[in-house]
């Protein structure tokens, strides 16, 4: 059994937690000279019945997302990692991430943040952090955000 890690994933959607949990997945990847994956699911749920109505919502969402992931590949590249891949997905993150992409990339860790929902909806569906710690097929790192959250 290897201890080290080849294939990281880390989930950003451009939240306070996502970043926290790039910075660490950066530190990682550094000194398990692995491969980092930086991947935005784009949660077709919270967008389907807008859609309707607006149809650019999509474009807007793909926008963003490869906007944040270029600008995650620069700082990561800029940190010194050589092997850095960016994913833009449709679907439920909370399955996408556990199950597809870590087959897909063949990861041996994923890492997410705590929070990103609501106390209703994790309630309600629990949140995407949980669901991944439960179904993943690897090592998971959920990054909490520190009390004093300014990030250096």
């Amino acid at each position: 059994m290897s201890l080290v890690y080849k294939q990281i994933i880390v989930a950003v959607d451009g939240s306070k937690e996502s970043e926290w949990a790039f910075k660490k997945a950066v530190a990682i990847a550094k000194r398990n000279d692995a491969h980092l994956n930086l991947v935005n699911i784009i949660d077709t749920r919270s967008y389907a019945a807008v859609e309707a109505y607006d149809r650019s919502i999509a474009e807007r969402a793909q926008k963003f997302a490869e906007e944040l992931l270029n600008e995650y590949k620069a700082k990561a590249e800029g940190a010194g990692l050589h092997h850095v891949k960016v994913l833009v997905e449709y679907g439920s993150p909370k399955s996408m991430i556990s199950k597809d992409l870590s087959r897909k990339l063949d990861a041996d860790l994923i890492i997410c943040g705590a929070t990103g929902l609501n106390a209703v909806e994790r309630f309600l569906i629990g949140s995407v952090s949980e669901n991944i710690v439960r179904t993943a097929k690897c090592d998971v790192l959920v990054i909490r955000t520190p009390e004093d959250d300014t990030i250096q």
